[in-house]
């Protein structure tokens, strides 16, 4: 039996819905009181910089900009950040790239 050929598709479908569910959650849940998600990445990426950072100062960075310390996994699988072999967290290029983007769009 052959393997399903839009098995790719179906998959990249689903994780479309969940990264929806997830964004209408954050809608719902958030304190409107508290900067929009985006301000609050910039300013996690912004202060965290290009320093390797403990996995506890990495949770409390989280945590200071309104975000679990458990969303710092969903960072590491979508290439936002690394664990390198010293065992720090370090932002990748593409997070400091995408920082830049916003920066320049503010100009």
């Amino acid at each position: 039996m052959e393997p399903w050929p839009q098995k790719d598709q179906i998959a990249a479908a689903l994780r479309q819905i969940s990264a929806g569910f997830a964004a209408l959650a954050d809608a719902i849940s958030a304190d409107p009181a508290q900067p929009p998600a985006d301000s609050r990445h910039r300013a996690l990426i912004a202060e965290w910089g290009r320093k390797g950072l403990t996995r506890a100062e990495a949770s409390t960075l989280f945590r200071k900009h309104g975000f679990p310390p458990q969303a710092a996994g969903g960072w590491a699988r979508g290439d936002w950040l690394e664990v390198r072999d010293d065992g720090r967290r370090y932002l990748t290029d593409r997070s400091l790239r995408w920082l830049t983007e916003q920066e320049s769009l503010d100009d």
